[in-house]
């Protein structure tokens, strides 16, 4: 493994920091061209390592495919070390061609679409700084420097959602995304100190190796630890109850929504998991509980995408709904496929994110849909990109959706029947309300304001020609894995998912080729259903959506206010922890913290003010009172003495 054990790695990492210190310091003094490039140049070179990585790694045997970094040690804790090592696998490589791949295109596309923000070095710095956080998160050795990782996609996430932050409603977006993920870290925290304790070590090969002898399978202790871990994945992937803070992201500029909220920092989450798959094989209690949270997950979320306006709003809903998928996928056993759903969505979100943000461009930062339509003919090639990732979204044969998601759908299946059909109805959900958005913002007749229909055009090539990339691979990139027939993707995760794999871990039954194309027949037939009854309501009968609302009565106000989920958390927690915070500030503060300190304070001035009267500022005074002094003091040792 030359390039890791040579520490030419390194560069992944160092690249990226090094021009977010260079844009920190001096981008407000170079021109816009050579920030954005510098930020662009050193992401792409990180690609390029971890291509070269890639084909080393392809190069060695199975067995040989996990290589820790030999970097320092970190820090001690009693018997026990951490040292700050990279961990290089397939697992790792993977998430690391990701992030630099997508990242690099995104990065390409801020270009054009940050150009006239007087913020465009802050910006970059920050994407720059988002890289090598997401990067350690996902190279990281040990649970504690994950987790420096983790920290730090956490505090950029804040950054970049509230990167307008004069805005009242960026700026409290940025601090809730901050404070909701806070909540999943404390979980992590708790179980590195648990596994510090149980298993006197955090590295993963120790952890996993001495696991099932710490912490016995189905016990309570491997349970809670999980737990805990599944905690820091949900608030980070937005999974219920703790979804809330995505939606609202959307705040921040729109190759911020592709980059983080998309392509790579929700997924760190569904990364966690997988890596920590053989604590998760010990503890079927927990994995039960991930594959609830994943399926309700997705089809809740998926019915708040229908009555949504906000472009950018119904993506982040289907965000959190595909996230589900995955979530569902680790539940029921099936690690791979969650990662090759993983994959794709990197592709196809992203897409349909700078698609989305390409729109808003070209009609003056406006979002709303209700009025965009007929759009199309004007900016022909963002409407062809979107159109290939919204059907890579719905699942439609051939695109890259179709493939991971009915892998997902596949493994489900053989596992738990329930949650399958949970799946099922999500297809056509997704694919009704991607449509509903394709044919609102597209197709039909134009809503734009007449002032904004003038200006309509087309992107900069900076911004279309990352659309075309991630349109390329959001149509061959489900190609890698066809269940029963081509089997390249599972084969390579395949020597991390079996290499520390607990005696008597059930692995999710193979399904054959014949088995694959029943189920996904059936979801396509599903998912074009949803096509179809978009296409009916919003361009063939444009009252049918009028209808259909005054029909369902209640319901509909009920998801187009998102259940009103926002509005319980702040009645029952915002709103009593204010009440409880100020009780705290006006009596525990004021009366008793104050007062004690205000108590010692008039006392010591009271005794200061009744030993001040014996200060005359007569010297005669002092020397007759240190006379008489003396006289009682040898009158009192003589008649003692008598």
């Amino acid at each position: 493994m030359l390039i890791v054990e040579s520490g030419f790695f390194w560069l992944v990492l160092l690249l990226p920091l090094a021009t977010f210190l260079i844009n920190t310091f001096l981008g407000y003094r170079m021109p816009k061209v050579v920030v954005g490039w510098l930020a662009c140049g050193s992401v792409g070179l990180s690609f390029v390592i971890g291509l070269l990585t890639f084909v080393d790694l392809q190069g060695h045997a199975a067995d040989q495919r996990a290589i820790n970094g030999p970097y320092f040690n970190w820090f001690g804790a009693g018997p026990s070390s951490v040292d700050f090592k990279l961990l290089v696998d397939p697992l790792s490589i993977l998430m690391v061609l990701i992030v630099t791949g997508v990242g690099f295109l995104i990065h390409v596309y801020s270009i054009g679409y940050m150009w006239d923000d007087p913020g465009f070095p802050r910006f970059f710095a920050y994407m720059n700084l988002f890289i090598v956080s997401m990067l350690l998160l996902v190279t990281a050795d040990n649970y504690p420097l994950l987790l420096i990782g983790w920290e730090g996609v956490g505090l950029c996430s804040y950054f970049l959602i509230s990167f307008w932050f004069r805005r009242n409603s960026a700026a409290d977006a940025g601090v809730k995304a901050f404070v909701v993920n806070a909540i999943g870290d404390v979980g992590i925290l708790i179980a590195s100190f648990m596994l510090l304790g149980l298993v006197k070590s955090v590295a993963f090969e120790d952890v996993f190796k001495n696991a099932a002898s710490a912490m016995p399978a189905g016990s309570g202790l491997v349970t809670i630890v999980t737990l805990l871990l599944v905690l820091g994945a949900v608030a980070k992937s937005a999974q219920i109850p703790l979804y809330t803070w995505l939606p609202d992201a959307m705040e921040g500029p729109t190759p911020v929504s592709a980059l983080i909220h998309a392509a790579t920092m929700v997924a760190a989450g569904v990364y966690l998991l997988v890596r920590s798959y053989p604590l998760l094989q010990l503890a079927p209690v927990t994995l039960d509980v991930i594959a609830a949270i994943g399926a309700i997950t997705l089809l809740f979320s998926a019915t708040m995408g229908l009555a949504q306006f906000d472009i950018k709003r119904v993506l982040a809903y289907s965000t959190i709904s595909q996230l589900g998928y995955m979530f569902m996928a680790v539940g029921v056993g099936g690690f791979a496929a969650a990662m090759f759903h993983l994959t794709t969505h990197a592709f196809f979100k992203a897409l349909l994110f700078l698609a989305a943000g390409s729109v808003i461009h070209a009609l003056h930062d406006e979002q709303d849909m209700r009025k965009m339509g007929g759009i199309g003919s004007r900016i022909p090639r963002t409407t062809y990109t979107f159109l290939v990732g919204a059907l890579a979204l719905s699942g439609i044969f051939p695109f890259a959706g179709f493939w991971s998601k009915d892998t997902i759908l596949g493994v489900t299946f053989g596992s738990n029947v329930l949650w399958w059909l949970f799946g099922l109805a999500t297809t056509f959900i997704t694919a009704f309300y991607t449509f509903r958005l394709f044919f609102m913002t597209f197709a039909g007749e134009s809503r734009v304001a007449r002032e904004t229909s003038r200006r309509i055009h087309e992107s900069p090539p900076t911004m279309m020609v990352p659309l075309y990339i991630l349109a390329f691979f959001s149509i061959v990139a489900g190609f890698i894995q066809i269940p029963g027939l081509v089997n390249a993707f599972d084969a390579f995760l395949a020597p991390t998912l079996a290499q520390y794999a607990p005696q008597g871990a059930a692995a999710p039954a193979q399904e054959s080729f014949l088995g694959f194309l029943g189920g996904a027949v059936l979801a396509l037939v599903v998912g074009l259903a949803g096509i179809g009854l978009a296409y009916s309501f919003y361009l063939r009968n444009r009252q049918a959506p009028a209808t259909f609302t005054r029909a369902v009565g209640g319901l509909y106000p009920l998801v187009a206010n998102k259940y009103y989920v926002d509005e319980i958390y702040d009645a029952g927690i915002v709103q009593p922890s204010l009440v409880f915070s100020t009780i705290l500030a006006t009596f525990l503060d004021n009366y008793v913290i104050d007062g004690i300190v205000n108590g010692v304070a008039t006392v010591t001035a009271e005794i200061a003010r009744a030993f001040r009267q014996i200060q005359t500022g007569y010297v005669r005074q002092y020397a007759l009172t240190f006379l008489v002094g003396i006289v009682i003091i040898v009158g009192y040792v003589l008649f003692t003495r008598a």
